[in-house]
């Protein structure tokens, strides 16, 4: 076989083919929790979460969504003059919420100047009919992608981080929303407790078999103010952290098992370093790992699906 000329299905290429402008997502914090935090399937959340590890400052739930595209569009149009929106409805689960309610959000959101579409992060227990049906409905006019926390393949790690859902339902999710004028998107979190080398390649390949569009990857990340940080100080041994080197070998198998038009949105996670305990790789920005993961690829003479099995 013989290499693309780009060896991974990359995400700027795919929103260069999709708007005809530079696009921004804007994150907005709705103020929503979590089934597995108000108690309805569990409290204390995933043992890895902390929001404020990735919540911009203008995120407030207090403040209207309209403010809060305002002030995060003022933002970043001091650094682009031409460039389009798309709401980010990115802490904890965005459709945890009554109807009317979601459709009042998601319509302000989408009415708001320059604002071209919808990216909604949620759980794949959290969603149903109703919910698929208002997003529906907004995609016939605009851009919505509908991103599920899948996280792990294996329910035994599910249950490890307080997930409290299983896979099944995480496949049941994109049976439901699939065909439906969606971007579907997965989450995935490399390096959770007890998952070893060939469990976690094996995501690529369940994860090939689900309808998504895209892909965000994420290694593992010991976050202050979370139990995870907690069972990290107490309980090391749980835990295999992925150094630099090692994340490296680890992404290009992972990428080569693959279907090829996952489109990625991202390789690694950069959590602010005065929340971050481990693993540190000396400060490494976005676009050098994702220069690094290229690097490496070509030495390997791999690229993403490579070794697929359709």
């Amino acid at each position: 076989m013989i290499a693309p000329q780009k060896r991974y299905n990359d995400y700027s290429s795919f929103l260069k083919n999709k708007f005809t402008e530079r696009v921004q997502k804007i994150s907005l914090d709705t103020g929503f929790t979590c089934p597995n935090r108000d108690g309805s399937k569990g409290v204390g959340g995933c043992t890895y979460c902390n929001n404020n590890s990735f919540n911009p400052d203008y995120c407030e739930p207090e403040k209207p969504i309209t403010q809060q595209l305002e002030e995060g569009i003022s933002f970043f149009s001091s650094k682009y003059k031409a460039q389009q929106y798309l709401a980010y409805f990115q802490a904890y689960t965005n459709t945890y919420a009554d109807l009317s309610l979601l459709r009042k959000m998601y319509t302000e959101a989408v009415e708001y100047p320059g604002v071209i579409g919808l990216v909604i992060g949620t759980r794949p227990d959290c969603i149903n009919e109703e919910i698929i049906s208002i997003l529906e409905e907004i995609a016939k006019n605009h851009y919505v992608s509908l991103e599920f926390g899948v996280e792990s393949t294996l329910n035994r790690t599910l249950e490890i981080v307080n997930r409290c859902h299983t896979f099944e339902e995480t496949k049941a999710a994109y049976e439901l929303a699939k065909n439906k004028g969606l971007h579907l998107g997965a989450h995935m979190i490399l390096g959770l407790p007890g998952e070893s080398r060939e469990e976690m390649l094996n995501h690529a390949v369940e994860l090939s078999k689900l309808p998504i569009n895209s892909l965000k990857l994420h290694q593992l990340q010991i976050i202050k103010n979370t139990l995870m940080a907690f069972q990290y100080k107490n309980k090391p041994e749980m835990f295999n952290l992925f150094g630099l080197e090692d994340y490296l070998e680890f992404i290009t198998d992972f990428v080569g098992l693959l279907r090829p038009d996952i489109i990625i949105e991202r390789f690694s996670s950069q959590s602010p370093t005065d929340l971050l305990i481990a693993p540190y790789w000396g400060g490494l920005k976005n676009f050098e790992l994702v220069a690094k993961v290229e690097k490496r690829l070509e030495e390997k003479n791999s690229w993403q699906g490579k070794y697929y099995q359709p």
